[in-house]
C-alpha cells in the first residue's frame, strides 16, 4: 500500500461518526486513495480544513500504530468561533475534507512516572498518552474532572479498562479535583501532564507551583490564555518576507499576521490567539516577540520560530522564511 507524504496536503474522508458524550461526537477519517496516512505520535494534533474553510485542530485520540485511520473528537460550543459548530453538525459519513500531516507541540517526554490531568474535552490528548504509557509499562495516573458523567467523553472505558489507575471527578456529584491533593505526591522525576480548559489549567499551574513541580509541568491550552504579557506599547517595524523578496511595514494598530497577507493572502492561520500553532513561521533574522502561549519564549528561540498572529517584534526589522 502507498504512503501519503508528510508534506501533502491529506484528503481525507469521514469513515466512522460515534456520539461519545453529550455534545461530543467521535469522528474517524482514512484516506480518500486509501494510502497509508503519516505517522503521530501521543499528544500530536490534525488540522481540518473544514467545509467552510475554516482552519481547525483537534487532538488525535486512536491508536497510532493504525495508520489508515485517524481519529479525533469534537466537542460542539455553541458560544464558540463557529468551528466545533460546523465539524459537529456537518462532518457526517463519507464527507471529504483536507487536512495536513499531524504536529506534535505536547509531546511525551522521557520519565519514570507521569500524572495526567484532564478537564473535559481536554481528555482527548490525554487518553492517547494514557494507552501509550501503559503498552510500554511506564507508571501513570489520570485524574479526569468533568461538568458530568454523561459529559465526558471515555470516561466509563478509560475507568473500567485501568480502575487502579483512572480516578473519575465529575463536578455534578463531588466537585472539582483536589490539585493541590493530586500533585502533593510528585518526584523530582514525575511529569505533570494538563489539558482542559483555562481554569483548569489555571489551578494547576498554581498548585504545582504550590508543590515545587511547576518546571514539570506540561499543559496544552484549547483557548487563548486568561491574561497576556505586559508587552507596552506597540510601534511600527519592518518585516522581509525572505523567499520573495517583498518588504512591508507593520503598523502599530496592525497585526504581523494582517501586513503580510496584504500580500500573501494564502497564509493560514486559525485561532489568531496565539495558540493553536497554525501560523508558525521560521524567523532568519531579526529579534521576534513572542506573545502566544503554545510555546515559550525560549521553546520558540530553540527552534528559531514565532506565531505570526500575535507576535511582534522587538527589533527594526524581522526577516522571515517567506
Amino acid at each position: 500500500m502507498s504512503v501519503v507524504s508528510d508534506s501533502t496536503s491529506l484528503k481525507l474522508r469521514v469513515t466512522r461518526r460515534t456520539v461519545r458524550a453529550v455534545g461530543v461526537v467521535e469522528l474517524e477519517f482514512s484516506a480518500v486513495d486509501g494510502a497509508d496516512l503519516p505517522q503521530w505520535e501521543p499528544g500530536a494534533h490534525l488540522e481540518l480544513r473544514l467545509p467552510s474553510a475554516l482552519l481547525r485542530q483537534y487532538s488525535l485520540c486512536g491508536d497510532p500504530a493504525a495508520r489508515d485511520t485517524y481519529v479525533v473528537c469534537v466537542q460542539r460550543e455553541a458560544n464558540g468561533r463557529g468551528g466545533s459548530v460546523e465539524a459537529y453538525d456537518r462532518l457526517e459519513v463519507g464527507v471529504e475534507v483536507t487536512g495536513s500531516a499531524p504536529r506534535n507541540h505536547f509531546p511525551l517526554v522521557d520519565a519514570p512516572e507521569f500524572i495526567l490531568i484532564a478537564g473535559g474535552i481536554g481528555i482527548t490528548p490525554l487518553k492517547s498518552m494514557a494507552e501509550d504509557l501503559h503498552r510500554r509499562g511506564i507508571s501513570w495516573r489520570l485524574v479526569y474532572g468533568g461538568r458530568s458523567r454523561r459529559c465526558m467523553a471515555f470516561a466509563d472505558e478509560l475507568a473500567t479498562a485501568h480502575p487502579d489507575r483512572v480516578t473519575l471527578v465529575p463536578q455534578d456529584e463531588v466537585g472539582l479535583p483536589d490539585l493541590d491533593r493530586v500533585v502533593a505526591s510528585v518526584s523530582q522525576e514525575t511529569r505533570v501532564y494538563c489539558c482542559g480548559p483555562a481554569p483548569m489549567l489555571a489551578a494547576v499551574t498554581e498548585a504545582c507551583a504550590r508543590a515545587g513541580c511547576a518546571d514539570r509541568l506540561h499543559i496544552e491550552r484549547f483557548s487563548a490564555a486568561d491574561a497576556s504579557p505586559d508587552t507596552g506599547v506597540d510601534s511600527a517595524f519592518e518585516v522581509e518576507l525572505h523567499r520573495s523578496g517583498t518588504t512591508l511595514t507593520v503598523s502599530a494598530d496592525q497585526s504581523l499576521l494582517e501586513a503580510i497577507r496584504a500580500v500573501r493572502p494564502d497564509i493560514d492561520s486559525s485561532c489568531q490567539e496565539g495558540y493553536c500553532g497554525t501560523c508558525e513561521t521560521r524567523v532568519l533574522d531579526g529579534e521576534p516577540e513572542h506573545r502566544g502561549t503554545l510555546m515559550s519564549p525560549d521553546e520558540h528561540e530553540a527552534e528559531g520560530t514565532m506565531l505570526l498572529c500575535v507576535g511582534r517584534a522587538r527589533s527594526a526589522k524581522l526577516v522571515l522564511d517567506l
